[in-house]
């Protein structure tokens, strides 16, 4: 039967298909953005910004009032990256006009509220770019006020705005170049126009549509190319910064002003002294002190997205990033104890054996919260303990943890899971722990590290054209090798990092995709071009990086 009002129980189930929906389509909306290496980008950062509202209206009162307030909060407080931060602009303009409605939402009210969600998404983008989900969603209103002119019901409304909200998906190539070039639609408009389906699916019974065969739109996306590559490559600016600004209204548009100066892809949205926060940027530190300036920032998040990878799967397996609690240590008291953030089983065991006490599940954009850190801390068997993050991501994260627990807790900046493993060369469990944070973080800095990762599109860098399927060396400065095969990618990394004055070890750690013949391969190269460097191998079953590389 066909709804003609919607009341607050249909509009929770609204939002419970669209997270459904964004979780079913993440994959393939993921497969849409055009930066090379494995990310979890506007997919997962779109499903996981639903997820947390659906847990706000999990623990909300059943009434429309607080379904709407719930929507909003949720939106907010849980929204992940770019795509995220835009879209709980899209919810809680959706939601401010609902809760003013009469109790129900009506094709009026829906349009309203489309409307209301249009100008919001504009609002919190310091440049709006046409061609993105900010014209999906802009046109998609626009349709709906035009059915509603019309006489048209809320099914009809639903259904123009769908069609137009999918009509300006198409086009968004011929606004955007960089979308032309890489053969795709817009990856957050594709995710937007869900929200329409999931009402359908309430409305009228209309199943979700199913996404599209990931295979085939890589092979689409394959044709678009041609034999080139585009104009696109790696995004100029390196980091990803995102926090919470706990502030007086009046400084955010001075505090916008500022980073404007120092960024792009700017999204500041909120109010009433709370504010998500997000900047790509080169410049961290400025980035943080212009929050310091006006108000705190909270719950800092920074990603490197040269480093960044499938947070989907962080999601699937690691439920949250809570703290690992396989295999532990015997917690025999400690003068200073460990806790290291880590992804992998034969990682976690290595970490093990060399003394840490507690593991917590985390790495490249599967950022472990400040609490689930702080959680490892007080579960550990001494009142000093120090904390390898073993990711840039997670550094300022862990710096938090000092100030909220009545224990006192150093972090040693480890950046990957090779500097994790030389730090703990040095770690005695019975030395004071500012004699540990000293001697961990002098053998941490001793190591030079890499990784191997394999690109899932096609892009461009410094050394040129990126495919498809390409092996990428990484290192501290970002991509050194493009090779057609996994041990090339590996030896052409070596051979860029490798001083023969200095080295003397390497330590290669197998993740998921290394293989037997492979391992052999990088390991003859070494003895026939560095015969002095003794290279040592470990399982450290790491996903999506079939080697991680130390130097020592």
């Amino acid at each position: 039967m066909t709804l003609e009002r919607l009341g607050a129980d249909d509009l929770r189930h609204v939002i419970e298909s669209f997270r459904d929906a964004l979780h079913l389509h993440q994959t393939a909306v993921n497969r849409l953005n055009v930066y090379p290496v494995p990310d979890g980008d506007t997919g997962s950062n779109m499903a996981l910004t639903l997820a947390s509202v659906v847990a706000e209206l999990d623990n909300a009162p059943p009434d429309l009032e607080a379904t709407c307030t719930a929507i909003s909060h949720g939106s907010l407080m849980g929204a992940r990256g770019n795509s995220g931060v835009i879209l709980s602009q899209i919810l809680r303009g959706l939601a401010d006009v609902v809760r003013a409605s009469d109790g129900t939402i009506d094709g009026g009210v829906l349009a309203d509220g489309l409307a209301a969600a249009a100008v919001g998404a504009y609002g919190a983008v310091m440049r709006p770019v046409e061609g993105t989900i900010l014209t999906v969603v802009r046109e998609t209103a626009e349709a709906a006020a035009a059915a509603v002119a019309a006489g048209a019901d809320l099914l009809g409304v639903l259904e123009a705005a769908r069609e137009g909200g999918y009509a300006s998906l198409e086009r968004t190539p011929e606004l955007l170049s960089v979308l032309a070039d890489a053969g795709v639609v817009d990856a957050g408009g594709a995710g937007f126009v869900l929200l329409i389906d999931a009402a359908l699916l309430v409305v009228d019974g209309r199943p979700l549509p199913e996404p599209p065969d990931v295979d085939e739109l890589a092979e689409a996306i394959a044709v678009a190319h041609g034999d080139g590559h585009g104009e696109g490559g790696i995004a100029d600016l390196r980091y990803e910064v995102m926090y919470f600004l706990e502030a007086p209204d009046e400084t955010i548009p001075w505090f916008k002003d500022v980073w404007a100066g120092i960024g792009d892809s700017i999204v500041v949205v909120g109010g009433d002294g709370i504010w998500n926060c997000h900047i790509h940027t080169d410049d961290i530190g400025a980035s943080i002190e212009a929050a310091l300036d006006c108000g705190r920032p909270r719950n800092i998040r920074i990603t490197d997205l040269l480093e960044q990878v499938e947070e989907e799967k962080w999601v699937r397996e690691g439920s949250g990033g809570a703290t690992d609690e396989e295999s532990p240590l015997a917690l025999t008291p400690a003068t200073t104890a460990v806790v290291a953030v880590s992804v992998g089983d034969g990682i976690r065991r290595i970490f093990h054996s060399l003394g840490v006490q507690r593991i917590v599940s985390g790495g490249q954009s599967m950022n472990p919260s400040t609490k689930q850190l702080i959680e490892a801390v007080e579960a550990c068997p001494s009142d000093c303990v120090v904390i390898l993050p073993n990711n840039k991501n997670i550094i300022p994260v862990a710096e938090q943890v000092d100030a909220h627990t009545s224990k006192t807790v150093r972090v040693v900046p480890t950046r990957g899971i090779s500097e994790g493993f030389a730090a703990l060369v040095a770690y005695d469990p019975e030395a004071d722990i500012e004699a540990n944070a000293a001697a961990l973080a002098e053998s941490a800095q001793a190591v030079t590290a890499g990784e191997i990762t394999r690109a899932v599109r096609d892009s461009s860098c410094d050394l040129g054209p990126i495919a498809e399927g390409d092996w990428l060396g990484i290192s501290r400065s970002g991509i050194d090798a493009i090779e057609k095969t996994l041990a090339d990618a590996a030896t052409t990394l070596l051979d860029k990092l490798i001083d023969d004055d200095s080295h003397e070890i390497i330590t290669l750690i197998e993740g998921e995709g290394s293989s037997v013949g492979d391992t052999r391969r990088i390991t003859q190269w070494l003895a026939d071009n560095h015969p002095h460097i003794t290279a040592e191998v470990h399982s450290g079953g790491q996903p999506l990086y079939p080697y991680f590389i130390g130097i020592e």
